[in-house]
């Protein structure tokens, strides 16, 4: 997987998170002992990843600095900078040496996915691209009711729960794809993936038994936290 160009999209404002992310970036959101995203640049550095550029925005000097070269982590590590927002697939225009298949990835996820795996799949596919998923239960708080035409009940469902299937914010890329993102204009993953549907090329899905979570939400976040600390071995399994 040395060949293999990762892009870590750490630009985002954190919203969901706010206030902890107004005056710190989420990718270095701690859990446990470490940030967030030197988590996942451990797991990718023991499943052989070593070019990593990271897409950085919002308080990009602190992430710059605490991450450096990459040396610490026996990584290569550069940066691309959106001087506007360009969203999670328009920064990808910005990344220079991109290889043949490439790797692109939120720089604030918990998970035990086998990124090695996931772009072997990929490649062996042929496909232009290939979405990590991974199934994710929503309770509703309320009773949901279904109405007919003229407001009378047909189903009543107190609190119910349904489970979707949603992107894990993990997705290999064939390098073809750059030609359905123009350069520094707005674009989002989803709506990329869409225009290279609709263009007619081959988008599949990834599903594996991993873990995963994002940390978005202050939830999920407490919930990663706890999940780290008693599973730690999981997610840095092959850590040296």
């Amino acid at each position: 997987m040395e060949n293999i160009r990762v892009v870590i999209l750490a630009g985002g404002k954190g919203t969901r998170l706010k206030p902890y992310t107004t005056v710190f970036p989420k990718p270095l959101m701690p859990i446990g002992e470490m940030p967030i995203l030197e988590i996942v640049l451990r797991q990718l550095k023991s499943f052989g990843f070593k070019k990593i550029t990271i897409s950085v925005n919002h308080l990009a000097d602190l992430i710059q600095t605490f991450f450096g070269n990459g040396n610490k982590f026996g990584l290569d590590i550069t940066y691309c900078m959106e001087d506007t927002p360009l969203g999670t697939a328009g920064s990808i225009s910005l990344v220079d040496d991109i290889t043949e298949n490439f790797l692109v990835m939120n720089g604030d996820l918990l998970t035990t996915i086998d990124y090695s795996a996931m772009v072997r799949s990929h490649v062996n596919s042929g496909a232009a691209a290939t979405i990590g998923v991974f199934p994710r239960e929503v309770k509703i708080d309320f009773g949901v009711l279904e109405l007919g035409g003229k407001g009378e009940l047909i189903q009543y469902k107190e609190k119910p729960k349904y489970e979707f299937i949603v992107s894990m914010g993990v997705n290999v890329f064939h390098r073809s794809v750059l030609d359905y993102i123009p350069k520094g204009k707005y674009l989002d993953i989803p709506a990329l993936m869409m225009n290279l549907r609709n263009a007619g090329k081959q988008v599949l899905t990834y599903r594996s038994q991993c873990q995963w979570l994002d940390i978005g939400r202050p939830d999920d976040y407490e919930k990663a936290i706890e999940v780290f600390e008693q599973s730690k071995g999981q997610y840095l399994k092959a850590d040296k």
